[in-house]
């Protein structure tokens, strides 16, 4: 958490596992648009993403007590979040998964002739740009979800290698090596295929209809075009240390960090004002 050190993060906990409410929502606001970005790249969508932050933040409120700074207090969320998101089997694409040869087949031989006008009257500009952003985070699926964590650790999050081998119980050795080859595999797919963030030919634009048709995008509710952005720093001041690890980083500048959607802070306030929350303190 931004401009704390360990001794003021280790005193914000202590008083929120005694029942410092203030304390508990400092924390929360702390880490919360952190958790809501790494569940919305390992996930793909906005919704699952929401859902998901909620289970992470609830299960880090109920085991705060347990911790004992032995880490950073964001190395141990991220340890909470990540085991969680590995397991999470709720969201779309564990039912429906993606390879990057059945996505690649996609955006090359999608069947987008034919498909009528069901824009809605949203421009179509809008709504190419929300495919875009939408297309590129959905390519992520494409990876297993081991792999999806190290390259979201490494390249959204920088995180140090020895950290994120301890977050995912791996030597940093094979971090960096895996981490390596991941973003090979991703960078190679960005330049065949995507015409915004790597050497192909952008097609969003032609497949606006077909991804509406496939349900992929809905002209009347734009998550990625209503986002709120938040400065990549923000996303930089998790980590204690930073590798120069390839020269790839420059092709995945598509993993814009987002604030957490109000309707997910509302949810949580809602909880820490319940009588749940009161009883979870004096457990």
């Amino acid at each position: 958490m931004k401009n704390k050190t360990n001794e003021e993060l280790q005193a914000l906990v202590d008083k929120a596992t005694a029942g410092d409410k203030k304390a508990l929502e400092t924390l929360v606001a702390g880490v919360q648009d952190i958790v809501f970005n790494l569940s919305l790249r390992m996930l793909g969508t906005f919704q699952d993403a929401e859902d998901a932050t909620q289970d992470i933040l609830l299960k880090m409120i109920t085991h705060l007590s347990s911790f004992r700074g032995d880490s950073s207090f964001t190395t141990w969320v991220f340890c909470i979040a990540v085991n969680h998101l590995k397991n999470y089997r709720k969201h779309m694409f564990a039912r429906y998964p993606l390879s990057f040869e059945y996505y690649g087949d996609d955006i090359e031989n999608g069947n987008i002739q034919d498909v009528p006008d069901l824009t809605q009257n949203v421009e179509k500009d809008i709504l190419a740009e929300e495919l875009k952003m939408s297309c590129t985070n959905v390519m992520l699926q494409c990876l297993d979800v081991e792999s999806r964590c190290i390259f979201i650790l490494g390249t959204m999050f920088k995180i140090d290698s020895r950290i994120a081998g301890d977050i995912l119980e791996i030597t940093p050795e094979v971090y960096r090596k895996r981490l390596s080859r991941i973003r090979k595999k991703m960078a190679d797919f960005l330049g065949q295929y995507c015409g915004e963030y790597g050497g192909g030919t952008c097609k969003c634009n032609d497949r606006v209809n077909y991804a509406i048709q496939s349900h992929r995008l809905n002209p009347l509710h734009l998550d990625y075009m209503t986002a709120a952005e938040i400065p990549v720093q923000t996303m930089m001041d998790v980590k204690n240390a930073m590798e120069d690890i390839d020269d790839l980083s420059q092709d995945f500048s598509f993993c814009k960090p987002y604030q957490s959607p109000e309707h997910t802070k509302h949810l949580i306030q809602e909880f820490l004002d319940s009588t749940q929350f009161s009883i979870i303190q004096q457990s």
